[in-house]
């Protein structure tokens, strides 16, 4: 394939959502695969709509993603500005070649008239070809009249002329081949009152004039398209169309429809790549940065929701992804959003992590408490435990066991496992950990087998005894590695005490 042009634009009316990102991911890894160019515009004409603070939000999360654009409102670019709220003079040019060529017109409709007509069509009103003759309009009004209203700068929007009887086609790499009818469609506003484009000008305008190859983004603007395609027919453009793929929506983890920040506040999972937080506190939202996910983590579970390379291979590094992608294996379907497959995905990341690059995160979820932990003891703890959490913040619970002790023990190991012919001899284990010249954990493995062998107990009688009694728990990583981390001095005082509280009640 040829190197292509691809855009993510994002408009700054909030945080992005995680369907954003996986947009941004797939045009992104287009790119890249070409050899072509991954663009960041912002679209920012909803000035009712705009949030202070979410530009930013939208560059970070791409930052903290990994997906550096190649032309951006930041780093500029041969085809800038790119903010199309520094664009108006290029958009009134194109709308006023619309006008003159006859294919837009001015409306002069109230808001109360608008709904006036709602109301009298119970709610099933469509401003076109069959309706525009009964509004005011330059379709409907004299030329005189025109002039006057707007003379006197009475408010008017620019709306497409949308001819009847016609059909529309589009070739949607996704979708297939999908047709509408202009019978159908409505004459759309192109140019608001406030002198900004709609959605529908500003992008066709844009994705032309940055020469962009192919248009990746949600399935709900496959709708819109059509309105798109006809600006490109009535802008003699048809030649330089892009190619479409409108890729499937991401559902929620149960029941019917799209993944919605409020399915994220009612689960209690993050649906967005950071957190967020807008002027009202309560709509303060967690992030999967904040959750404690690896970046690319979220990025290979953001490339299957909807995306599949036809093997069994789950796991990709970006660049895997990059050689691996391909739109024709996007489907058409809804994917699931399952938060458990997406800590599955993180916890393969952060197992193959160096432990160098843990220690931070260790450091982060224990502060204070490890702030003055020795390097070489974090370095321990992150081996050991890397592979046994999901998410950073679990290093908390895993590792709260060597800087304060357990306030319990489980219940069920003592239970099931605290024989009498344990407990009977289990001192004898514990007064031999006390007389070890080497605390090594082969050097305390040694010394366990010695003791199991002589009272002829297996692992199963011994090892569980020795996490719940220095970490209160009877799972976990290597009991040796347990013990000599923890130390031998708390090690042993530790076990002394889980004995006699295990034998005082049973």
């Amino acid at each position: 394939m040829d190197p292509v042009r691809v855009r993510f634009a994002p408009s700054p009316t909030g945080a992005l959502h995680i369907g954003g990102l996986r947009t941004a991911l797939y045009n992104y890894l287009l790119a890249r695969q070409t050899g072509g160019q991954f663009i960041l515009r912002i679209e920012d004409t909803d000035q009712k709509r705009y949030v202070p603070g979410a530009e930013g939000y939208i560059q970070e999360a791409l930052e903290w993603s990994g997906l550096q654009a190649d032309e951006s409102p930041t780093s500029g670019g041969p085809h800038g500005p790119y903010r199309q709220s520094e664009r108006r003079e290029l958009y009134q040019s194109h709308i006023d070649m619309l006008l003159e060529n006859k294919q837009a017109y001015y409306a002069f409709d109230t808001p109360e008239e608008l709904e006036a007509a709602r109301e009298a069509a119970n709610g099933t009103f469509k401003y076109d070809a069959a309706t525009r003759g009964k509004m005011r309009n330059s379709m409907s009004l004299s030329a005189s009249e025109v002039e006057k209203l707007r003379a006197d700068g009475v408010p008017s929007v620019v709306r497409l002329l949308v001819e009847p009887g016609q059909s529309v086609h589009i070739k949607d790499v996704v979708r297939g081949d999908v047709t509408f009818s202009t019978d159908e469609l409505d004459d759309k506003v192109l140019m608001k009152a406030d002198g900004l484009p709609t959605y529908h000008l500003a992008n066709v305008v844009d994705d032309h004039d940055m020469q962009i190859t192919h248009v990746i983004r949600g399935e709900e603007w496959l709708s819109s398209t059509a309105h798109h395609v006809l600006l490109y027919q009535a802008f003699g453009w048809e030649s330089d169309m892009p190619v479409f793929a409108h890729l499937p929506l991401i559902l929620k983890p149960t029941g019917k429809g799209k993944l919605s920040k409020r399915d994220g506040q009612k689960l209690g999972i993050p649906v967005f790549p950071l957190s967020w937080e807008s002027e009202k506190a309560e709509e303060r939202l967690e992030g999967f940065r904040e959750r404690g996910f690896h970046p690319q983590a979220l990025l290979n579970f953001l490339a299957f929701l909807g995306w599949n390379p036809g093997t069994e291979q789950e796991i990709f590094s970006l660049e895997g992804l990059v050689k691996a992608f391909s739109l024709e294996q996007v489907g058409k379907s809804g994917a699931r959003f399952d938060f458990d497959k997406a800590q599955w995905f993180n916890q393969q990341y952060i197992s193959e992590q160096a432990a160098e690059e843990l220690v931070p995160h260790i450091k982060s979820a224990l502060s204070p408490l490890a702030d003055h932990e020795t390097e070489d003891r974090l370095l321990q703890m992150a081996e050991l435990y890397k592979s046994r959490i999901r998410t950073y913040p679990e290093f908390r619970d895993k590792l709260l066991y060597l800087f304060e002790t357990p306030t319990g023990y489980d219940e069920k190991t003592i239970r099931k496992k605290w024989k009498p012919s344990v407990a009977a001899v289990f001192q004898e284990l514990i007064d031999a950990y006390r007389n070890q010249n080497d605390w090594s954990p082969d050097a305390i493995k040694a010394a366990t087998m010695a003791f199991m062998e002589k009272h002829e107990l297996g692992f199963g009688n011994v090892l569980p005894h020795l996490r719940n009694g220095i970490a209160g728990t009877g799972n976990g990583p290597g009991a040796f590695d347990m013990l000599s981390l923890l130390g031998q001095s708390e090690s042993v005082s530790r076990l002394e005490t889980a004995i006699k509280a295990w034998n005082s009640n049973t």
